[in-house]
């Protein structure tokens, strides 16, 4: 089964070690749920300085280019930041779906319990 790309983000707290944790742990959640979650902040600090300004730009220009692949963007945690204001705006100028990650389990576990034929 092909699973449908889901960019994961979240306001991240900005200690490495804990964001790159709780990427992992939403990503997890995502995958369960049916998707290939992409999630910049596992990998993009392992090479790149955000404290360099050309290379915090490459690291907005590579998440933009996997945000436009993807089907739908997954918005993580009770926070919002800038960044997740910008990528939940870019999204809509891609018609791409944005939805919580309480929202995509939902609907998964929906999906396991009684069929309600109302609708």
């Amino acid at each position: 089964m092909k699973r449908p790309l889901a960019y994961i983000t979240a306001a991240w707290s900005g200690n490495n070690g804990r964001d790159t944790k709780q990427a992992a742990k939403y990503c997890r959640a995502v995958y369960d749920a049916g998707f290939s979650p992409v999630c910049p902040m596992l990998y993009l600090p392992l090479f790149l300085n955000d404290a360099i300004p050309e290379e915090h730009k490459s690291g907005v220009d590579i998440g933009r280019d996997f945000l436009r692949r993807s089907h739908v963007l997954v918005v993580c945690g009770s926070g919002i930041s800038e960044d997740v204001k910008n990528d939940i705006a870019t999204a809509g100028r891609l018609n791409i779906t944005a939805t919580t990650l309480d929202g995509i389990l939902t609907v998964k576990a929906q999906g396991r319990g009684k069929r309600d034929d109302s609708c």
